[in-house]
């Protein structure tokens, strides 16, 4: 804030007059009336003294100094809806280790944890749901290259994050499918559980043989239907010979397309339509109940 200045204070100024004084003079003549008399004297006025005008001093009045205070009001802090979890960063951040097994493997694998992204345990060995689950994460972070490998990026945004990742539904128990993302959540009563790593139709129109019919083709365009379907049907034995291909326990959510297990989840779009996710994460998803039928399948781009 600038400082004020104090206002000066003038001084008032008395000024004098001088008097004037004014003299008169008799004059001495000769012989007045022929008999040599003298001229009576003649008096001087008297001195007259004019008292000088006063001028008085100035009035000068300083003005106040005033002081203004402004008070800044923050906008309050945004609150996180109840469904919402967070966690602490790490106070000793992760190493980039690639894809190297070992205690700091160990230390990744609880961290992806404590995020919500699904592995198989937390035993150091980086093998293929610690690959899948970093590439989730890296893919809900939105990075240009989700590799599956823990580099310096994934290192650092899996030690400090604080909000684990959720989905847009924020109530009811379904199964959300991101095509943007390219990641499946798990919703349970409005909290998002788990996140898994998928790989969703390419969109791409296709000809392939029947696997089923042989002779036959099929043609079509590989889409995964946005919108709001459920589970229908399911195979719980392994492998299934499908027309396009094997698929592992699938479960069917809308006519031919199903999440089902596959030993192909890159980081982009690359099925027939299905929803493709590890092998071990299919045998989770029968082995916890977390997909049974009837539940609810979202499936939407992300906009």
């Amino acid at each position: 804030m600038d400082e004020r200045r104090k206002a000066l204070i003038g001084c008032g100024v008395v000024f004098g007059l001088a008097a004037l004084v004014g003299c008169s003079s008799a004059m001495t003549g000769g012989n007045i009336g022929g008999d040599g008399a003298s001229a009576a004297p003649v008096a001087l006025a008297p001195v007259t003294t004019v008292a000088p005008p006063t001028t008085a001093a100035p009035t000068t009045t300083v003005a106040p100094t005033t002081t203004t205070t402004t008070t800044t009001t923050l906008p309050p802090a945004p609150t996180i809806p109840d469904t919402i979890r967070t966690v602490a960063p790490l106070d000793v951040p992760l190493q980039a280790i690639g894809s190297s097994s070992g205690p700091e493997a160990a230390r990744v694998q609880v961290r992806l944890f404590e995020l919500g992204f699904w592995l198989q345990g937390a035993d150091g060995d980086y093998g293929l749901t610690t690959s899948q689950a970093v590439m989730a994460f890296q893919k809900y972070m939105g990075f240009d290259d989700p590799s599956g490998r823990v580099d310096e990026q994934t290192a650092m945004a899996l030690s400090v994050e604080t909000v684990r990742p959720h989905a847009r539904a924020n109530s009811g128990t379904l199964v959300e499918i991101d095509k943007s993302k390219q990641v499946l959540y798990f919703v349970i009563d409005g909290v998002t559980e788990w996140v898994l790593n998928v790989s969703t139709g390419n969109g791409q129109a296709y000809t392939e043989p029947d696997q089923n019919t042989p002779g036959e083709t099929i043609s079509g365009v590989s889409l995964t239907p946005s919108g709001l379907h459920e589970v229908n049907r399911q195979r719980a034995e392994g492998w299934w010979e499908g027309d396009l291909g094997r698929i592992y326990r699938p479960k069917y959510f809308v006519g031919g397309v199903a999440v089902h297990g596959s030993s192909s989840i890159p980081n982009y779009p690359a099925s027939h339509g299905c929803v493709r996710v590890s092998v071990p994460a299919m045998d989770w998803i029968w082995d916890s109940g977390v997909m049974p039928i009837d539940t609810s399948v979202w499936v939407h781009d992300g906009a």
